[in-house]
C-alpha cells in the first residue's frame, strides 16, 4: 500500500540549488550561452507544489534535468536532503531514484512501443521500490487505482493502445510506485486536451495532501500554475527573476517580465491578443542577444530600464516574502 505521510518533521530544505549554471556550446568556435544562469532555489521539506514557469527557451527543462542528475552543472550545486546529487555513490543513486521521480511532457516517449507497459511497472516496483515479487501485482494494482486505472486494464497493453491521458496516468503511477518524496513534472499536461488537464493537476494536489509528496511543476501555463501551486519561480533566459507565493507573484507581480507575462495571456479581446502576439514576435527576434547580455537580460524589452540595467546584472533582492532580480527594488528594505 502507498504510505500516507503523517510524520511530523522539522521544516528544513528538501532540495536546494546553489548558484547553478549550465552552459551549452554550439558553432565552429564553441560559442556558449548560459541555458541556466546562477539559479538559487530552496524547496522546504514539507508537502508543497513549486511551479517553475516561463516561456519556451527560459531554461525550465534544462533546470529540471539538472535536478534529476541528467545534466551536470558547469558550476553550482544541487543538494537533495543535504547530499550533492551529482556526487552520489552507486548505493546512493538507487536511493535518489527512489526518492525523486519524474513525469515528462510526452508519455509516449517515456515507454518503448515494443514493450508492454506492465513490464515497466513491475520492474520499477521490484528493482527500485524493493517490493517482493509475490506482492508486486497487488501493489501495482493499488497504485494504478490511485490514478483511476487498474492492473486488469493495463497488464496486456502496449503504449499505443492507451489514449494520451491514460498513458500519462500510467506514467504518474510508475512514479508513485517508489513512494517518492519529490516528483518533478515537466510540462505534464501540455500535450493533453484541455478537458484532461484538470484531472492530472487535481491528482498532483491530491497526492500532495494524501501522501505528503512535494512537486516541482514545470509549465508555461500560468492558469494551471495558479490553480495548483503554493510557490512559483518565474524564469527568463536562464535566470529566476521572481520567486514567492503563487498568489502574490501572479496577482501582484513585481518583476517587469512577470507583469508582461500576466498582461500577455491570450484573451478574446483583440487588444489583448495583439499584445500577446507582439510579445511572442519580439521574444524570437532578440532571444540570442538577451542570453549573452552583460546587464539585465530583460533590459531591451523593459519599459523601466535605466543605464544601470544594461551595464550590470541585477542581484537577487528580497522584497517581503519574495525574491526579485531587478534593480527597481534595490533601494527597498529587505
Amino acid at each position: 500500500m502507498l504510505a500516507t505521510c503523517k510524520e511530523v518533521r522539522p521544516v528544513g530544505n528538501l532540495l536546494e540549488l546553489r548558484s547553478v549554471t549550465k552552459i551549452f556550446r554550439y558553432g565552429l568556435f564553441g560559442f556558449g550561452f548560459k541555458a541556466v544562469d546562477g539559479v538559487s532555489l530552496a524547496l522546504e521539506d514539507k508537502p508543497l507544489i513549486l511551479t517553475i514557469a516561463g516561456e519556451s527557451g527560459s531554461g525550465k527543462t534544462t533546470l529540471a534535468r539538472i535536478i534529476l542528475g541528467f545534466h551536470v552543472p558547469d558550476s553550482g550545486e544541487v543538494l537533495y536532503k543535504g547530499r550533492n546529487v551529482h556526487r552520489l555513490q552507486s548505493g546512493d543513486i538507487k536511493w535518489f531514484r527512489r526518492e525523486v521521480q519524474a513525469v515528462f511532457q510526452d508519455p509516449y516517449s517515456s515507454f518503448n512501443p515494443l514493450r508492454k507497459v506492465y513490464s515497466y511497472l513491475h520492474e520499477t516496483a521490484v528493482n527500485i521500490a524493493s517490493v517482493d515479487k509475490r506482492e508486486a501485482d497487488g501493489y501495482i494494482d493499488t497504485v494504478l487505482k490511485a490514478v483511476g486505472l487498474s492492473l486488469d486494464k493495463v497488464i496486456n497493453k502496449y503504449p499505443h493502445e492507451f489514449s494520451g491521458g491514460e498513458l500519462q496516468r500510467v506514467a504518474i503511477a510508475r512514479a508513485l510506485l517508489t513512494r517518492p518524496r519529490l516528483i518533478i513534472a515537466d510540462e505534464p499536461v501540455s500535450m493533453l486536451d484541455a478537458s484532461l488537464r484538470i484531472n492530472i493537476v487535481n491528482m498532483f494536489k491530491e497526492f500532495k495532501e494524501r501522501y505528503g509528496i512535494a512537486f516541482i511543476y514545470i509549465t508555461h501555463d500560468l492558469s494551471t500554475a495558479y490553480y495548483i501551486s503554493d510557490e512559483i519561480a518565474i524564469m527568463y533566459r536562464g535566470s529566476v527573476v521572481e520567486h514567492g507565493p503563487v498568489e502574490k507573484v501572479l496577482i501582484e507581480p513585481l518583476h517587469p517580465y512577470t507583469q508582461t507575462l500576466m498582461e500577455s495571456i491570450p484573451m478574446p479581446e483583440p487588444k489583448a491578443r495583439e499584445r500577446w502576439l507582439k510579445t511572442i514576435k519580439l521574444s524570437g527576434v532578440i532571444e540570442e542577444k538577451e542570453f549573452i547580455a552583460g546587464g539585465c537580460k530583460y533590459a531591451s524589452r523593459c519599459p523601466y530600464a535605466s543605464k544601470k540595467c544594461f551595464e550590470k546584472p541585477p542581484q537577487d533582492i528580497v522584497v517581503g516574502d519574495r525574491v526579485v532580480k531587478c534593480w527597481l527594488y534595490s533601494e527597498q528594505k529587505t
